[in-house]
C-alpha cells in the first residue's frame, strides 16, 4: 500500500469534516486551511448547471467583471484601423496593429491573452481560425471582442472582465475567480458577480433545478461543494464585509 505523504493526510482529514455542502465564506476557510504549496494557487469555481448546451437556447455564453481582479495580468492584443489605433494603445494594449499584426500572428504570435477586433478588422482574422480557434483566442461579439469601443474594451479585460461558456458535455462552467492569497472581501465579490450573472442568463425553457452544484477549488485540491441555498445571501455577506 502506498505511503500518504503529510500534505495528502493533512487533505483527507480537512475534507472529511467538510463533507456536507458548505458557505462560501466556510469554503474559503477550508481552501486556505489546506493551502500547502510554495506557489499562490488560484481559486477556481465550477457550476453544474441543468442545461442541455447543445440546444440553441439552452447554450449558456457570457461575460462578467470580477471587481476584485483576477490577480493575473492580463495581455491584451488589438487589431483595428485608423483612430481605434491609438484609442487601444491610450488604453493600455499590449499589441495592436492591422495586416501587420495578423501576419505576425500567423506566423505563430501568440504573446497575448485576448484578442480584440474592431468589426471591420474581422476580415483579416478569418484565416487564422484554425490559428486562434482551438486556443479560444479568436474574437466573438458574444463576449465583447468585436467591437469598436475598444478603449473602454481593453481597460475592462486588464480588470477583470471574463468570459465564459457551458461545456456542450455536462453544462459545466467554470472560471477562476481570484489568488488563494487574496482576502476573503475580494474572492467573496468576485464569486456573487459570477453567480449574479449566471441566475440573470437563465434559459427560460429550462425546467427543473438550473444550478445543480457549485464548487469552490484550488489549483492543488479537490473541490468543496457549496450550500446553492446559502449562495442567496451572498450580495449581504459582500455589503456588509
Amino acid at each position: 500500500m502506498a505511503t500518504l505523504t503529510k500534505r495528502r493526510e493533512k487533505l483527507e482529514k480537512i475534507y472529511a469534516e467538510a463533507t456536507a455542502p458548505v458557505t462560501a465564506e466556510e469554503a474559503l476557510k477550508i481552501l486556505k486551511q489546506e493551502n500547502s504549496v510554495k506557489f499562490d494557487q488560484t481559486v477556481e469555481v465550477a457550476f453544474r448547471l441543468g442545461v442541455n448546451p447543445k440546444l440553441n437556447d439552452q447554450q449558456i455564453r457570457s461575460t462578467v467583471n470580477l471587481p476584485g481582479g483576477t490577480g493575473k495580468e492580463v495581455r491584451v492584443a488589438v487589431v483595428a484601423k485608423g483612430e481605434k489605433v491609438k484609442e487601444a494603445q491610450d488604453a493600455g494594449a499590449d499589441h495592436v496593429g492591422a495586416d501587420e499584426l495578423v501576419a505576425k500572428i500567423s506566423e505563430g504570435f501568440l504573446d497575448f491573452d485576448k484578442l480584440v477586433a474592431t468589426p471591420d478588422a474581422m476580415a483579416m482574422l478569418s484565416k487564422l481560425g484554425k490559428i486562434l480557434g482551438p486556443k479560444g483566442l479568436m474574437p466573438n461579439p458574444k463576449d465583447g471582442t468585436v467591437t469598436f469601443d475598444v478603449g473602454k474594451t481593453v481597460k475592462e479585460l486588464k480588470a477583470g472582465k471574463v468570459s465564459f461558456r457551458a461545456e456542450k458535455d455536462g453544462g459545466v462552467v467554470q472560471m477562476a475567480i481570484g489568488k488563494l492569497s487574496f482576502d476573503d472581501a475580494k474572492l467573496l465579490a468576485n464569486l456573487h458577480a459570477v453567480v449574479e450573472q449566471i441566475v440573470k442568463l437563465k434559459p427560460p425553457s429550462v425546467k427543473g433545478a438550473y444550478i445543480k452544484s457549485v464548487y469552490l477549488s484550488t489549483t492543488m485540491g479537490p473541490g468543496v461543494r457549496l450550500d446553492i441555498a446559502s449562495l442567496q445571501n451572498l450580495g449581504k455577506v459582500v455589503a456588509s464585509a
